[in-house]
C-alpha cells in the first residue's frame, strides 16, 4: 500500500512569508467560520428521523436538524466516487472523470481552496481516490496508482482508510487500516469510527484559535455489515468482521452516535457559534436494506437513479446564524458544497465550477436557489461496475427528464414505472420538459 508523509503544517501555511488574508482578520475578531463538513456513506432519507425514517434511533442528527435547515431536496449520484468527485472539485462528473475510485491527480480540492484561504485542513476516514482495479481487473494495469495521492490533497492533516491499492486496504471497522500522516498501520482491538471522531476532535482543539476546516468521510453504514462498538456482537471478536443485513441497524445508530460525539466537542471546546457543521450522504441506501419511512416499507436504491439511489440528506446547523428548524425545499446537489464552503471563508470563486452556494439559504436568506439540477451518471471503468451503464438526466423538485426522452412526475412515481407521453401532465409538465430539455442540451454542449 503507498502512504506518503505530508508536508508540515506551519511550512504550509507560512510558504511566502505571510500570513494569508483571511488568518489575519481573524485576528482582529472577525474570522470566518470553521467547517465540519460530515458525509455519510450508503444512507437515504430513510435512514434519519427527522425526514420520516422510523427504523434506526437518530437523536443527534434530529436534534442538528431542529438546530439548524433541513434540506428536502438535496441530491447525489448514485455511487460514491462520482459524488465524493463532485463534492470535492465543485465540478460535474463528466468534466474530470478517470475512473472509479481514482481522482486526477491535477485537481484542486476543497482541501487545497480553504487552505488557501487561510484554514488548517483536515480529513479523516473514506479516502479511496488514489487507486481500486485489483491486479486480475481487465485495465488494471492502465490504472493502478495513477489517481491523487493523499499527501497531495490539500489537508494538512489525515487519518485515513483505503489509501493504496484495493486488495492492500485492509478493515475500515474493526481492528482498521489506516495512514495517518504519513504512517500505515493496523489498530488491533480499535474500530474505525472511534478512530477518526478521537483524530478529528485533536485536530479541532489544537487549531481552536484559527479557522479550521475538517472533513469526515464517514465509512458507516457501508457494507460489510459489520457489528458496532455497543452491540452485543462486538463483544466477541471472532464476530467483528462479520457482513450481515442485520447488523445495518446498529451502524446507523453507531453513525448518529460518532456526529453525536463530534459535535460534543465542538461544543466542549467553546466552538458552536462558529462552527458551520454539515451533514450530507454520498448516495441512497444499499439495495439489500429495506427500512420503515413515513409509514410504509423503503428499500434502498444505491446504484440507480431513481429517487431511492439518489435522494440524500443535508443538514446545516451554524448555531445564532442558522435558523432554527427550518426546513429549505431549494434544490442542492454535490457541486453547491464547494462554493457554498468558499462564501463562508470569504474566498474567491475559482472559475469552471458548477455548483452554486447555499449559504445564504443558511442565513435565513432566499439567497439564488437552483430551478435544476444535472446528472451524467456513469461509473465505469473500474471493478465490479460493468453491471452498470450511463445515464443523463436533468430534474426539478418535480419533473425529471432523461436524455432518452423518458420523462417522470418524481412527485408522484418516484421509482420511475410510469413515464409520461408528451401529452400528458398539462402545461406545467409541458414547461418543465421544454426546461430540462434546454439543460441537457447546454451541459452536452459544455464538455
Amino acid at each position: 500500500m503507498i502512504c506518503w508523509k505530508p508536508l508540515g503544517f506551519l511550512v504550509v501555511l507560512l510558504a511566502g512569508g505571510v500570513l494569508p488574508s483571511r488568518m489575519a482578520e481573524g485576528a482582529r475578531g472577525d474570522r470566518p467560520p470553521n467547517v465540519l463538513l460530515i458525509l455519510a456513506d450508503d444512507l437515504g432519507v430513510e435512514g434519519l428521523g427527522c425526514y420520516g425514517g422510523s427504523s434506526y434511533r437518530t437523536p443527534n442528527l434530529d436534534r442538528l436538524a431542529r438546530e439548524g435547515v433541513r434540506f428536502t431536496h438535496a441530491y447525489a449520484q448514485p455511487l460514491c466516487t462520482p459524488t465524493r468527485l463532485e463534492l470535492m472539485t465543485g465540478k460535474y462528473r463528466f468534466r474530470n472523470w478517470v475512473a472509479f475510485g481514482i481522482m486526477d491527480p491535477k485537481e484542486r480540492t476543497f482541501g487545497h481552496r480553504m487552505r488557501e484561504n487561510g484554514y488548517a485542513t483536515c480529513m479523516a476516514g473514506k479516502w479511496q481516490f488514489t487507486s481500486y482495479d485489483p491486479l486480475d481487473y481487465p485495465g488494471a494495469a492502465a490504472r493502478r496508482g495513477i489517481g491523487m495521492q493523499v499527501k497531495d490533497a490539500g489537508f494538512n492533516e489525515y487519518n485515513l482508510w483505503h489509501t493504496g491499492h484495493t486488495e492492500d486496504k485492509g478493515s475500515r471497522y474493526a481492528d482498521p487500516t489506516v495512514c495517518e500522516n504519513g504512517r500505515l498501520r493496523t489498530l488491533k482491538g480499535k474500530y474505525g469510527e472511534d478512530v477518526w471522531v478521537d483524530f478529528l476532535g485533536d485536530f479541532m482543539a489544537r487549531h481552536r484559535d484559527r479557522p479550521f476546516f475538517a472533513y469526515y468521510s464517514m465509512a458507516l453504514p457501508h457494507n460489510p455489515f459489520s457489528p458496532a462498538p455497543d452491540t452485543p456482537a462486538w463483544s466477541d471478536p471472532a464476530k467483528r468482521h462479520e457482513d450481515d443485513p442485520r447488523h445495518f441497524t446498529g451502524m446507523v445508530e453507531y453513525l448518529d452516535k460518532s456526529i453525536g460525539r463530534l459535535i460534543a466537542r465542538v461544543e466542549e471546546l467553546g466552538l458552536r457559534e462558529n462552527t458551520l457543521i454539515l451533514f450530507y450522504s454520498d448516495n441512497g441506501t444499499n439495495q439489500k436494506i429495506v427500512s420503515r419511512f413515513r409509514g410504509a416499507e423503503f428499500r434502498g436504491g444505491k446504484g440507480l437513479t431513481t429517487d431511492a439511489g439518489t435522494h440524500v440528506p443535508l443538514i446545516a446547523s451554524w448555531k445564532g446564524t442558522t435558523p432554527a428548524g427550518r426546513v429549505c425545499d431549494d434544490l442542492v446537489d454535490a457541486t453547491d458544497f464547494l462554493p457554498t464552503l468558499l462564501d463562508a471563508a470569504g474566498g474567491k470563486r475559482p472559475a469552471g465550477l458548477d455548483g452554486r452556494s447555499f449559504l445564504p439559504q443558511l442565513r435565513g436568506r432566499k439567497g439564488q436557489p437552483r430551478e435544476w439540477t444535472f446528472c451524467d451518471y456513469d461509473p465505469r471503468p473500474g471493478w465490479d461496475k460493468d453491471q452498470f451503464t450511463r445515464y443523463v438526466y436533468a430534474r426539478d423538485r418535480r419533473y425529471k427528464l432523461y436524455d432518452d426522452g423518458r420523462f417522470y412526475d418524481v412527485t408522484a412515481d418516484p421509482d420511475e414505472k410510469k413515464p409520461l407521453r408528451v401529452e400528458d401532465g398539462g402545461r406545467a409538465a409541458q414547461s418543465a420538459r421544454r426546461k430540462l430539455q434546454s439543460v441537457i442540451a447546454r451541459m452536452k454542449a459544455s464538455k
